[in-house]
Formats: structure tokens, sequence, C-alpha cells
């Protein structure tokens, strides 16, 4: 259960502290005020929304979560806190953790119901509610339904496979030619890796060649005077090794630079160019050498698999057979288990109908043809007649009764409960209806209500008003007489009336 909430500027909320008890908890106050707002980032708080808040923390007494990650036991107090400044951090118990599994921790106490949110008669919802609640009470329901989930990957992955064969092989001709033409257009050039780069290298020696020969037959003259300088420096009595070494080691360059000039003679200047031009083209196409050979290596490859297209299209769609007969056998035993689950479902979800002057909902499970969730379809009827037919206010209550008995399935005893205007737009009759079973949930349930009906209102077991003035939001928990002037103002407006505190005092009795 939640004792206490903080929260720091909220947009229009500056700071929010608050206690709370178990039991029916209701936030009142004008249109505009900032309930919703308030309400959201409660659910913020939990990660099962996005926070506004600068700062926020919510402490939980006997939550009854189980959590060896985060070292978490049931009935242990926990506290949950957000910072957001450039993105929003979560700490749990003053550990840092990561929105996800915030959410994971707390979708195993928190359930959230809006009445704008009509997606709960949805047959997709009703079955992964289906399928959670057998996993959790059937033995090898798990077990089948991973099973069915892996088999119709693969099943539709073969599909998609046979499909891509079938359209190849109306275009087969054409796609061997292309796949033909483009790997002899690599062939016919036979790219070699860092081919590019030593033809670029040879280019720059052609373009030096013959100024590098004019210059060493004027530079070979220096040998001409070698002997006179050796004389000069055995007159001088000076050691000539020096200069000896350096002739010896100019000889060298000059007799390797020559050979190299020669190996360059039977080198065409023009092929070299052309070369380097187709080269350049592919490198230009492709982006490099290697990955233009890894396109022809892959051209070859598609190559073959089209001269194997019937064997491999033959070999799939025996798979597909195979695979398809497994799948409908573990979607039949999926269905005959969902069945008895959902017998369980309609027997609660009555259960709640009578509190809210209702009865006979009836739940089918009719066969459809085969996709993600099975062979099931979930059929919805209320006194024999479908939902579409039936009128607002009983969509409602059935949507309550419905919502009330998953959450009991879900999060068990002990939960918490938001509900989004739950009671909005509703008559005096179908909001008494619905006060009374929020009455019953509450005792096992914290629940936080935002009400627009005193029917609720006068329930709560703490009742908070929510008001704005100059554009700053504040929430305060009402005492006695602040709740009775509260459901009178809510009664008869603004101008509270004497006759509207009479009737809000004997209602809350």
């Amino acid at each position: 259960m939640i004792t206490r909430v903080y929260v720091k500027n909220c947009l229009s909320f500056q700071e929010i502290d608050l206690e709370f008890n178990g039991g029916l908890n209701i936030f009142t106050g004008p249109s505009g005020a900032g309930k919703s707002i308030l309400m959201q980032e409660l659910l913020s708080l939990f990660a099962l929304n996005e926070v506004k808040s600068d700062i926020g923390e919510v402490n939980l007494n006997n939550s009854r979560i189980k959590n060896e990650e985060y070292d978490i036991n049931f009935e242990e107090d926990i506290v949950i806190k957000s910072i957001k400044k450039d993105k929003t951090r979560y700490f749990l118990n003053n550990q840092s953790i990561s929105k996800k599994s915030l959410q994971n921790v707390s979708n195993s106490l928190i359930k959230y119901l809006s009445l704008r949110d009509t997606s709960d008669f949805k047959s997709e919802t009703l079955l992964d509610f289906l399928d959670r609640f057998s996993s959790k009470n059937i033995n090898g329901f798990k077990k089948i339904k991973d099973s069915f989930d892996t088999s119709y990957k693969e099943l539709i992955d073969i599909k998609k496979r046979v499909n891509k064969i079938r359209e190849d092989e109306k275009n087969l001709e054409d796609l061997k030619e292309f796949a033909k033409f483009e790997i002899q257009k690599i062939e016919e050039i036979n790219p070699k890796n860092n081919e590019y780069e030593e033809l670029n290298g040879l280019k720059k020696s052609l373009a030096k060649k013959e100024k590098i020969e004019q210059v060493v037959k004027k530079a070979s003259n220096i040998f001409e005077y070698t002997n006179s300088v050796n004389e000069l420096l055995e007159l001088m009595e000076v050691d000539s090794s020096f200069f000896d070494e350096t002739i010896n080691e100019l000889n060298n360059i000059i007799e390797k630079s020559t050979d190299t000039l020669s190996e360059l003679e039977d080198i065409d200047i023009e092929d070299t160019l052309t070369r380097i031009e187709k080269i350049s083209a592919l490198i230009k196409r492709f982006g490099s050498i290697e990955e233009c050979l890894e396109y022809k290596n892959q051209k070859i490859k598609e190559l073959e698999g089209y001269n194997n297209i019937s064997f491999e299209k033959e070999d799939l769609e025996k798979r597909y057979i195979k695979l398809e007969e497994s799948v409908i056998n573990l979607a039949k035993d999926i269905s005959k288990i969902r069945k008895d689950s959902l017998k369980i479902l309609e027997e609660k979800v009555n259960e709640y109908l009578k509190f809210l002057y209702l009865s006979s909902a009836k739940i089918v499970l009719n066969n459809k043809e085969l996709d993600q969730y099975g062979i099931d379809e979930v059929i919805f009827q209320l006194n024999g007649v479908s939902l579409q037919t039936i009128s607002s206010g009983e969509y409602n209550r059935l949507r309550l009764a419905l919502l009330s008995a998953i959450v009991e399935f879900d999060i068990g005893e002990n939960g918490i409960l938001f509900l989004d205007e739950i009671d909005a737009n509703l008559s005096g009759k179908e909001s008494d209806a619905i006060s009374k079973v929020l009455i019953k949930l509450s005792s096992n349930y914290q629940i936080f209500a935002i009400s627009h009906q005193i029917q609720l209102t006068a329930s709560a077991n703490q009742h908070f008003l929510v008001d704005k003035k100059d554009g700053i939001s504040k929430v305060k928990l009402l005492n006695d007489n602040e709740k009775i002037e509260e459901i009178a103002r809510m009664i008869s407006g603004e101008n509270v009336t004497v006759e509207a505190i009479e009737f809000a005092k004997n209602l809350i009795k």
C-alpha cells in the first residue's frame, strides 16, 4: 500500500506531500484544477507514465513484491524515487533501476483503469489475459504456449520464404541472366585487393620516369672526378674512406633507380590509365574492391540458389505442411485450456455484475483462421445480445465488472488500483452501482480514483480536494466537515444550499 507521496515542480503543482491510508482514496475538484495531472504523476512514480516533476518519491509498506535482483521480499517497505534533469532516473531502495525493470516490478502490484480506454473487450486483449491466467494457474500451459509461439514464428518464416521463391520463379530467367551479367562484368576486370593503390603508385612512377632519366644522366658525371678527389685528399693527408663510402652509396642508388626505370620500359601508360579507370568505376559503385568481390560472391550464391530453387521450394513446402499440422494441434490444446479459464472469468464477471444491476454476461470462444493468437476469438454478450446493441451505461458497467475481475486475477489481493474518472457521465443509479463495486474492491485493494459523482465520493475512506488558484494547483486531505461541504458543492454548485448540506450528511451516513 502507498503510505506517502512527495512531488516537486510538476506542471501546475509546486509541491505535493500527501499521506494515504488503505481503502478508497477519492480526488475531487473543479474541472481543470489538476486532478488528472496528479493521477498521471502518481503513475509516473512507478514508471507507468512519463515523469513531469523534477523530484518524486513514493513510500510503500506491505508491498507484497518479491524481486531477487533488487533484494526485495514480500511484506517489505520500499521507497521509489524519480529525478528528472536531462533525463529521468529511477531509484528503488536507493539502488538505481531502469525504467523497464521498474515497470516489471510495478506491474505485479498496480493496475490502471480508465473508461477512456475501450480496448478491454478486444479479442486480442482478452486472449492475452486468458494466457496470463492459464500460465499462472494451469500446469503445462506455459510450455505449450511457448512451443506454439516458437513454432508459429517458424511457420510464418517458411511461408514468407516459399512466397518469395514462388515470386522469384515468375522472373527466374531474368534473375539468372542478371546474376550472370553482374558476375561477368566484375570477372572481366578481375580486380585484386590493393590493386588500385598499386596502380596509382605506378602511375606516379611513370609520370616521373623521363625526368628521372635526364637528371640521372647529368648526375652521373660526378663519377668522372672521383680519382681527382681521392688524389686531393691523399695530398692533404685526409682519410678518404668517408668519400669512398658516399660515392659507393650514391652509385648503388643510381643503379637501383636505373633498374626500376628499365622495368617501367615494358609498361604501357595507356593500359595502366585504362585499368585505373575501370577499377575506379567499380570502387565508385561498390565503395571498395572488397565490397565489389563480396557482391560477386553473393551473386554466385544467388545463381546457385536459382538453379536449386525447385528443390528448395519442394523441401520448404513439405516442412510447412508438417509444421502447420503441429501448430494447429498446439492451438487446439491452447483453446481447450482457454475455455476452462474463460468459465472462471465469466463467473467472476457475473459476480461483479450483481452489484451493478446487470446479469447474464456470456463469454465464448469462436473458431477463426489461425494467426499469432491461435484459432480463438473471444466474443462478449450481455443478455444474449452483442455489445454493439447495449446502452453506454450498460457497456460501462459491464466493462467495470470485466476490469475488476481481471484485476483480481492479475495482481491478487493487496494490490493498488488507479481509476481515472471511472464514474464520469453516469446516471445516479449507475454511479451508485459502481460505488458498491469499488467499496467491495477496497476491502482488498488500495484504490485511488478521480470522481465526479457524489455516490462514490461519499464512500471514500479519504477524500482529497484538488483546487487551482492563480495558476497554482494544490491538493489537501479534507476533514469530515470539509468533506460534507465539498459533496454539497458537487450537488448544488458553487452556491451551496442548506438542502445540499443535509443531503451530503445523509449520503455519508
